[in-house]
């Protein structure tokens, strides 16, 4: 089934040109303007996904945000103004499921997007669904469930991004083994996407920031310097 994708954001060409892209991989779309005007469509017929930006005019994409999960789950990716960590915490904290800095790559997005949707039908899957593959990682104190994107510490829910997600999850398989910044772009980015070693440092360093929000003493993920990073089991 075709999925539909709304893009909310009062800058026209991006409106358009993602629209285009999205249109050429196969997705419905649908665009609004501003955040007052999109509410309304997606409350009465919710898309399988939202995209926002955070600053437009007469409502802004975190009241767009705040209003809509009144009324449901819609999955949601911010567009966010570059290194803008503010506007990052105040949408994972409101429930938006990822955040792209402005300007980004649209197949970036484009494997956001799938990321999620992938996500999104496992959680929805029956329970006794034999053809899901669910397998939670269990590593001491850290559990994660990659079908529901959930992870907790020590029992205390941790928010993480889909990309922060798949790079903790490639070093929590393997405990102890290091990975290079080369296999953790392999297993955070798709479809031959390219991004530089710091990118992978400023993920490493958001997540450790995260868990340490929970626990002050969080030290489970090591650096090697000039190897890589590794998942200590306590």
């Amino acid at each position: 089934m075709t999925a539909t994708i709304a893009l909310v954001d009062d800058d026209r060409n991006i409106l358009t040109s993602v629209s285009i892209a999205l249109q050429a991989e196969g997705f419905l779309t649908r665009v609004y303007s501003d955040g007052e005007t999109a509410l309304k469509a997606l409350v009465d017929n919710p898309p399988d996904l939202a995209i926002f930006d955070v600053k437009m005019p007469r409502m802004d994409g975190l009241e767009l945000l705040r209003r809509l999960r009144e009324k449901n789950q819609v999955p949601v990716i911010f567009l966010t103004s570059k290194d803008d960590e503010l506007d990052e915490a105040l949408g994972l904290a409101m429930g938006a499921d990822d955040y792209i800095a402005k300007p980004f790559s649209q197949r970036l997005l484009i494997a956001r997007i799938r990321a999620i949707l992938r996500r999104t039908d496992l959680a929805q899957a029956a329970p006794g669904d034999e053809t899901i593959a669910e397998t939670l990682i269990d590593r001491g104190r850290l559990q994660m469930d990659p079908a529901r994107h959930r992870v907790t510490w020590g029992g205390d829910n941790v928010t993480l991004t889909v990309t922060e997600f798949l790079i903790l999850e490639a070093l929590a398989q393997r405990p102890g083994v290091v990975k290079t910044r080369n296999q953790l772009m392999d297993a955070a980015y798709h479809d031959d996407i390219y991004v530089d070693d710091r990118t992978i440092d400023s993920h490493i360093k958001r997540v450790r920031r995260k868990f340490r929000e929970v626990d002050t003493d969080f030290d489970a993920i090591e650096t090697l310097y000039g190897a890589g990073y590794r998942f200590s089991e306590e």
